[in-house]
This record gives structure tokens, C-alpha cells and sequence, in this order.
């Protein structure tokens, strides 16, 4: 009998984590931005990390001339388009697009999560790049105009919010595994690219990147926590902003 109920609570103990396996894992990933970002954010004050700083900057600028960047000449040219994926302009333009078509969609919940997410993102930016106000690397190795301080990065954490936001959202309308991969593949590698692309235009110290990484990826799945929960709250009370189920293949255009 003893055994009978072990192995009953052994299979209902492995259903609930099979069921909740992404909220565990969106709880993982926030600990462990929190955590990167405390960790870099020390390292930052203590000047643990400029040896680290100085050796990728001087990587990526290894000739006499510090504004010749390392790569032939139009690899500059196309991180400094590329980076702009991360600005607050293109941002603020895709998220419109994105908002309004998910308002269209009856997507009300994930529409105000997005808008959430960037308007929280950026108050995170600003907020923190005040509190710690590191400089920026040297104005010789700067390919790109920059504005304000330099720690976290501030188009690092946006593009974390965003496009890891809009890459979740939309793993939720394939059923396919290798569909979702590639949607998440996508938000990452474009996630990457945009701090990637801020180091290498001098824009950046490599330990601003990783802190933005950490902030943005932590906010966005804090975001899909609570769109989570709303859910499964709403899934009991159907009210306040929800998101419409999505029609099933062969329903689209009929009326009920």
C-alpha cells in the first residue's frame, strides 16, 4: 500500500512538472539574470572586470589607428546598421506594428505585457545607467554617436525585452517543436547580434552587454510569468484583459 502511493505521487509529481515545465524554467532564467547582473554589476564597481573589458575592446580595435576596427572595412559598416535593431526608434516602430496587430487579434493580455515590458525596460535602463553612471570606452574607439551612460547596456536590455518577448508570444501559435526552435532561435540570435554589434562599434564595454543580457532576459521572463498566471487565473474568471484562443486550422473565416 505504501508503495502504491509512492508511485501515485511519483506520477502526479512528474505530470505537474511536465505541465510546468516553463514556468520553472522562465523562474530559472530570471534567477539567474538577477543573479549575472548582481555579480557583473560588483565586478563593475571593485574593477574586477576591466582587465577583461580592456582585452575585448582592444580585440576588437587591434590596429594603431584605435577607430579601424578588427574585419574588412564593410563589416563596420554593416554592425553599425545591424545595431540599430536594438534603438529605441526601430523598437518603438516594431513594437507599434506589433501591438496593433495583436489588438487586432483580440490578443489584449499580450498586447499590454508588450507595452509593459518595453515601457518597464526602459525606465530599467535609465534608471540603472544613473545609478551606476560608468563611462563609456574611450570617444577614439567609438564608431557610433552615444548619448549616456554606458552600464548596463541600454540597447542590449531593450532587445532582450523585446524580441525574446514577441519569440515567446509566438511559440504559443506553433504546435510544431521544430517551428518553436526556430522562432526562439531567431529572438535569441537577434538578441546576441544587437550586443554583439554594440562591443564591437566601441559603443559598449563587453560587461555592459552582458549586464543588459541579463536585465532584459530576467524582465521578459518576469513578463511571461505574469502573462502565465493571468492565464491560469482567467482560465477559472474570464475577466480583465485576456488573450483570445487562437483559431484551430480549418476555422479560420467560419462564424459562430
Amino acid at each position: 500500500m505504501t508503495f502504491s502511493r509512492a508511485a501515485d505521487f511519483f506520477r502526479r509529481t512528474l505530470r505537474l512538472a511536465r505541465t510546468e515545465i516553463a514556468a520553472v524554467s522562465a523562474l530559472f532564467i530570471v534567477a539567474v539574470g538577477v543573479a549575472a547582473f548582481a555579480d557583473l554589476a560588483e565586478d563593475m564597481i571593485e574593477g574586477d572586470g576591466q582587465a577583461f573589458d580592456q582585452a575585448v575592446l582592444s580585440a576588437m580595435r587591434p590596429n594603431p589607428d584605435p577607430s579601424d576596427a578588427w574585419g574588412p572595412w564593410w563589416l563596420e559598416a554593416a554592425a553599425a546598421d545591424l545595431t540599430s535593431l536594438g534603438g529605441t526608434a526601430v523598437l518603438g516602430l516594431f513594437a507599434t506594428i506589433v501591438v496593433l496587430f495583436l489588438f487586432l487579434q483580440r490578443k489584449h493580455l499580450s498586447a499590454l505585457l508588450l507595452t509593459v515590458g518595453l515601457a518597464g525596460g526602459m525606465a530599467l535602463s535609465e534608471g540603472l545607467k544613473s545609478v551606476f553612471e560608468r563611462d563609456r570606452p574611450p570617444v577614439v574607439f567609438q564608431a557610433v554617436e552615444t548619448i549616456n551612460a554606458s552600464f548596463p547596456s541600454g540597447h542590449a536590455l531593450l532587445s532582450a525585452v523585446f524580441y525574446l518577448s514577441i519569440g515567446v508570444m509566438l511559440t504559443r501559435a506553433f504546435p510544431r517543436r521544430r517551428f518553436k526552435a526556430y522562432v526562439l532561435g531567431v529572438a535569441i540570435a537577434l538578441t546576441l547580434i544587437v550586443g554583439l554589434t554594440r562591443v564591437y562599434l566601441g559603443a559598449h564595454w563587453a560587461t555592459d552587454v552582458l549586464a543588459g543580457w541579463s536585465v532584459g532576459s530576467a524582465w521578459a521572463m518576469t513578463l511571461w510569468l505574469v502573462a502565465y498566471a493571468v492565464q491560469r487565473r482567467q482560465a477559472m474568471h474570464r475577466s480583465g484583459p485576456h488573450d483570445a484562443p487562437s483559431p484551430e486550422p480549418g476555422q479560420v473565416g467560419t462564424r459562430t
